[in-house]
């Protein structure tokens, strides 16, 4: 469960994180092992396993995220970022909560790996 995770843990108080932002919604922390000068996450409060997981009722929520990352990637001061959502272990997932990395600050080649 979305809850169970390091994220989960997070979101309850139980582990501290670097907060960049907080709403009823969703919380965004910096990256303890970052891609780039600036890597945010974005997760929801609602423990949501993956965008695969995401369910029609949560339509609003996940573009409140979207609209999160923006806002962030702005606060940090980048003019250029990337949004990633992994949905699964084979697509890099290692956490099993919903978060949208945020990353930016240095160039970023295509593909990504």
């Amino acid at each position: 469960m979305a809850d169970d995770t390091i994220f989960g843990k997070i979101l309850r108080g139980e582990i501290p994180c670097d907060e960049v932002y907080s709403d009823e919604q969703c919380l965004a922390f910096r990256d303890v092992a970052p891609q780039a000068p600036v890597h945010v996450l974005v997760i929801p409060r609602k423990p949501i396993e993956s965008l695969r997981s995401g369910a029609a009722e949560d339509a609003a929520l996940l573009g409140h995220l979207l609209l999160v990352a923006a806002r962030v990637a702005k606060q940090e001061g980048l003019d250029d970022f990337r949004t990633v959502i992994n949905s699964g272990a084979g697509a890099g997932q290692t956490v099993f909560h919903l978060h949208v990395h945020v990353i930016g600050g240095r160039p970023l080649a295509w593909p990504p790996g």
